[in-house]
């Protein structure tokens, strides 16, 4: 008996390295243990709460929360979660948690649109800028979020996400700014020959916004970055992993849209 209790007690010990569970008896430390060990997220999710009201590890006990919440199809609590106690966190974590925060209203506003909710089933929208009106199509306004949600996943420093977003926007509504942002990523992820191309475009007046002075500096400045960078392996995402964001993202376009939904036909060109 004393041989099988130690043998439990080593195996449960173990789980705290095979599963990267804090040791110990501290109210995060069992919210992981719940989640990870014993796979009951609600109960995780309880710990969690206490972990952040007690003062233990808040940064990490707020951020798994979240991500357990986000899998239990509570994204909106989570995004509440976040707001009502991102000022307990360090800096850093206020900052990432404001990124996370601007990634899931981004997506809030994709899957409105492609539910025909955000221009009220309209094709345009009215929009305003320097006190002057204008016209917004579905294609502009869905390539400009992309874009915002793209660059929210240049600041977690994920480029590969931010790649095939950039490229997706992209195919909806060129420009250059974009353009640029898309050669600031590729160089980023050491792939300095395909940015050089990306950029060259906009030097060469391809897309309608190259004639912005500011944009074709900005251009200019990124070239002579990658003139001044070392021959290095390019850091390629496998096509596996390529392939799932590109799920993910079209998951995020298309999952919420009932088989009989008012999707407009700009829907369509947008899915691959």
């Amino acid at each position: 008996m004393e041989g099988q209790k130690r043998r439990g007690g080593g195996e449960e010990d173990m789980s705290h390295v095979i599963h990267k569970v804090p040791a110990g008896d501290s109210p995060y430390g069992r919210a992981k243990h719940l989640q990870l060990v014993e796979k009951d997220p609600e109960m995780a999710i309880v710990w969690f709460w206490k972990a952040i009201n007690a003062g233990d590890r808040v940064d990490s006990a707020l951020k798994d929360m979240a991500v357990v919440m986000k899998q239990q199809d509570r994204a909106e609590e989570a995004v509440e979660a976040i707001k009502s106690f991102r000022h307990l966190c360090s800096k850093q974590a206020q900052k990432c948690g404001r990124i996370e925060e601007q990634i899931e209203l981004l997506k809030q506003k994709l899957r409105m649109i492609t539910l025909g909710e955000a221009f009220n089933g309209k094709t345009t929208k009215t929009a305003r800028s320097h006190g002057k009106k204008f016209q917004i199509s579905i294609q502009q306004e869905t390539s400009r979020i992309l874009s915002n949600l793209a660059w929210a996943y240049m600041q977690q420093n994920n480029y590969d996400a931010a790649e095939i977003v950039y490229r997706k926007a992209q195919t909806i509504e060129p420009d250059a700014n974009k353009a640029c942002n898309l050669g600031l990523c590729l160089i980023k992820k050491g792939r300095f020959d395909e940015a050089r191309a990306v950029l060259e475009e906009v030097l060469h007046r391809t897309y309608p916004s190259s004639v912005d002075g500011k944009i074709i500096s900005r251009a200019e400045e990124l070239l002579r970055e990658i003139e001044l960078q070392p021959a290095v392996c390019p850091l390629e995402v496998g096509s596996s992993i390529k392939e799932e964001i590109m799920e993910r993202l079209d998951l995020v376009m298309n999952e919420w849209a009932p088989f009989r939904s008012k999707r407009l036909p700009i829907f369509e060109e947008i899915s691959p």
